[in-house]
């Protein structure tokens, strides 16, 4: 099968794959009124997310992201991580948590085949992380940072939302953590969603301006590996992490776009913004679908369009980026 390509030439081989929408943190840029359910939402099944897998590898999908809402509140996670792990063509698995099971699990979600793994941690500031998240859990997201370190995954990696009059004191606090400490810190500049434009308005602080700190301080562009997504990586001989800047605003941004996601529901998103959503689940339900399944993905892709179009203000439908997987 010939790997999945737009009408601009990207190559897709990054699925950020959904299994819910819920989420039992409050974090003031995604939900800050908390999760309120729409009715009784089923999420996709094991043997969906297998047929879904199966399909998107054979249109050259090498890394697949298990995300949510929070991901890690499914009772069969460990079981999910498995059903990915069983397609040989998946070389890469990682996860994006909020950690507040982490340290428990760790070593289990590991020994299931998950290799990188994403916690966001707004803040090194406990007051900060909880007026951001909204809940009192600060130490126990900390211990799970180092249970993952001690379980061996290949990378990772610490999510902050950068937000002016918030969290944007707390970058020398981050900086001195990972001089001695082996993880990649990733800033993302905040994304104005439908139902953030005053927030938005309030705190979006530009992640160019945290660029040009770094290079100010020695900090130096790495090259990128193919499954670095959007991210610009940059590291310091005097530091064992890495700083990873995620600029949606910036010239280009979707130049470089590798990723496709699925909804918790069953939904192919082309990108985060602007469109509805195509209905897969239809043709998830057994495998002998699969070729009619690759078949729409194909068809879908020649629809991508270039940009997402978030410099001239336009946030789509998305009324938080918990809905379909950030």
């Amino acid at each position: 099968m010939s790997q999945l390509q737009d009408n601009f030439g990207r190559r897709f081989h990054y699925l950020r794959m959904s299994v819910t929408d819920v989420c039992n943190f409050k974090c003031s840029y995604c939900l800050p009124d908390g999760y309120h359910p729409d009715g009784k939402p089923k999420f996709l099944d094991l043997n969906e997310i297998e047929n879904l897998v199966g399909a998107f590898a054979e249109v050259g999908t090498q890394k697949i992201r298990i995300t949510g809402g929070e991901p890690t509140l499914r009772k069969d996670f460990t079981d999910i991580i498995r059903v990915v792990k069983a397609n040989e063509k998946i070389s890469t698995i990682a996860t994006t948590t909020n950690g507040y099971r982490l340290a428990k699990h760790a070593k289990e979600w590991f020994d299931a085949g998950l290799r990188r793994i994403n916690i966001s941690v707004d803040s090194l500031d406990p007051r900060m992380f909880y007026q951001i998240t909204g809940e009192n859990k600060f130490d126990d997201v900390m211990r799970g940072v180092d249970a993952a370190l001690a379980a061996g995954f290949e990378r990772v990696k610490i999510n902050a939302v950068l937000l002016k009059g918030l969290n944007d004191k707390d970058l020398p606090r981050f900086l001195h953590w990972i001089k001695h400490t082996p993880i990649d810190l990733r800033f993302i500049e905040l994304m104005e969603t439908g139902l953030g434009r005053d927030y938005f308005q309030q705190h979006h602080l530009a992640g160019s301006d945290i660029k040009s700190q770094l290079l100010q301080e020695g900090w130096t562009l790495d090259k990128a590996a193919i499954d670095d997504g959007p991210a610009q990586n940059f590291s310091h001989d005097e530091f064992k992490g890495r700083v990873g800047l995620i600029m949606p605003y910036e010239k280009n941004f979707c130049a470089s776009c590798n990723r496709l996601r699925v909804s918790a529901k069953g939904k192919l998103h082309l990108c985060l913004f602007t469109e509805h959503g195509v209905e897969l689940r239809d043709l998830l339900q057994q495998r002998a679908q699969r070729d009619e399944l690759i078949t729409r993905l194909h068809g879908q892709l020649q629809t991508k369009k270039e940009t997402h179009y978030l410099h001239d203000g336009i946030t789509g439908i998305t009324k938080h980026l918990a809905s379909i997987g950030g």
